[in-house]
């Protein structure tokens, strides 16, 4: 492990009461370090409403001082900024040190509801764990994570969230010269999948930090005996919470595009929205990431590569388990088998509300043979939806545009009969579905278009977008562009990248 940074630190107090309980009881997986010194700092967007429920001061935030800290180049009075050591698969090949290269650890916050969480900035520079990199970000990936970020946590999403993003004034090199930024992002805590590979190669540390994970993040099996059954709890409760994160990624059309396992959480938060994208058409092959040659994460492989970024975890807890590696492995495949039946639950719970049948038996074939004909006909995910609410609205040409095949009308007039044997009124149960049902999610195009405006120096476009994905479900004048899907001479040559 690298020394620690010995530069001092500038301080500021306009955030108190920083904890830091993971460094304190997990030291060796800390480096204490400091982010970079910023020439001009610019708070390009601050999120008042997750300030509020962090206990922060909004007007002190957007001071010099409060600006100095969201930029790194100050921390809270008494905290220890730390850079965080994890391994990891990425693409399916192991790193057994990754770490935090552009990441600052600031300590844990605990909001107004009295839960803990961690308070990260991304982009501060340099760390030991940069690997040759610069650890600087620049303005457009960190708004793509401030705006998707809150979009899913709109849409219901289990997310990290956004608090800042602040413009650095520094010209960072990457295919030109384009501004840098750092993000301070929020998490129910940074545990990775990777963390847990980095420590079941240092045995002292791997049992300690399974305790302090099922602490913060499962305290209802904190009671159960330090042995085998806890820590197969322990296995079970993360794989039941990806499971469950991995089918709302599917049901409202999302691709992470980096499914590494250091970027899957224990908590079960979606984390890092580097080359992320929402698909238009139904298409389970899409890729958008320019780094996925292959397709490993395209939109319909994410559940598959999920399990299997969860059997890497089960091994790392192996010695945990059980003393006995046979029983042990035994013991943990029982827990993986269980994965698929999960999913499929909450895949099927879900599609089902997306099509007025919550809480149906019996249905799934209706579902199953939707998919195939907007696979077919290559309807857009998320428009044809809304269009089934306004079909049962009476207003028919939505769907007419978005499925014009011959399939569309058996299929309806199966709907609607299930509709009928179920006694669903349909106008409450059109209400329902646009309920569960978004209209405006960030769309490639208007994303792509916004933050190459704030790029450049235009806010205005990112602020409009920003406004209607976190409003997801209302229907509202004038914002009608929002749910439309890209033209075709869009999403051909479309590609998102981590901007690193």
């Amino acid at each position: 492990m690298p020394a620690p940074s010995d530069s001092p630190t500038r301080t500021s107090s306009v955030i108190t009461g920083v904890e830091s309980t993971f460094a304190d009881r997990l030291s060796p997986l800390t480096v204490p370090w400091r982010g970079a010194d910023v020439p001009e700092p610019k708070l390009l967007v601050v999120n008042e409403d997750l300030a509020t429920q962090l206990g922060l001061d909004v007007v002190a935030l957007r001071s010099a001082d409060g600006v100095a800290i969201l930029s790194g180049a100050a921390a809270p009075t008494d905290a220890t900024p730390v850079a965080t050591a994890y391994a990891g698969h990425q693409f399916g090949g192991y790193a057994p040190l990754l770490g935090d290269g552009r990441a600052l650890l600031l300590g844990e916050l605990i909001d107004v509801d009295r839960r803990r969480v961690d308070l990260q900035l991304k982009g501060s520079g340099s760390t030991p764990f940069s690997r040759g990199g610069d650890g600087f970000a620049v303005v457009g990936p960190m708004l793509r994570e401030y705006l998707v970020s809150e979009a899913m946590y709109a849409l219901g999403v289990p997310t990290t969230r956004s608090l800042s993003v602040v413009a650095t004034g520094r010209g960072i090199h990457r295919t030109g010269i384009e501004p840098g930024a750092v993000l301070a992002r929020v998490a129910a805590s940074h545990l990775r999948v990777g963390t847990f590979e980095y420590a079941a190669r240092r045995p002292e540390l791997l049992r300690p930090l399974a305790d302090y994970a099922i602490t913060r993040h499962f305290p209802e099996i904190v009671e159960l005996p330090e042995g085998g059954d806890r820590y197969i709890a322990f296995l079970e409760a993360v794989l039941d919470r990806q499971a469950a994160l991995v089918a709302k990624w599917m049901l409202v059309g999302f691709v992470h595009g980096v499914m590494n396992t250091d970027n899957t959480t224990i908590s079960g938060e979606t984390i890092d929205y580097g080359p992320c994208a929402f698909i238009d058409a139904f298409d389970p092959s899409a890729v958008f990431s320019s780094i996925d040659r292959g397709g490993r994460y395209a939109f319909g492989n994410q559940p598959a590569v999920l399990k299997w970024n969860l059997a890497r975890f089960a091994e790392t807890l192996l010695t945990l388990i059980g003393a006995e590696p046979d029983e042990a492995i035994d013991a943990a495949t029982a827990v993986l088998s269980t994965f698929d039946d999960r999913y499929n639950r909450y895949m099927a719970e879900g599609l089902l509300a997306k099509i007025g049948l919550a809480g149906a038996v019996g249905e799934n074939d209706l579902v199953d043979d939707l998919l195939i004909v907007m696979k077919d006909d290559r309807a857009d995910w998320t428009g044809t939806f809304r269009a089934l609410a306004d079909e049962l609205r009476g207003q028919h040409s939505p769907l007419t545009a978005l499925i014009p095949s011959a399939h569309r009308e058996p299929w309806l007039h199966r709907w609607h009969a299930a509709l009928d044997r179920l006694g669903r009124d349909p106008h409450r149960t059109a209400d329902a579905m646009d309920r569960v049902n978004p209209l405006y999610i960030p769309r490639n195009h208007n994303l792509d278009a916004a933050l190459r405006s704030a790029t450049a120096g235009d806010m205005t476009p990112f602020k409009q977008l920003l406004a209607a994905v976190t409003h997801p479900f209302e229907d509202r004048a004038g914002w009608e562009h929002y749910a439309a899907a890209a033209p075709e001479t869009f999403t051909g040559t479309f590609q998102t990248f981590c901007g690193t």
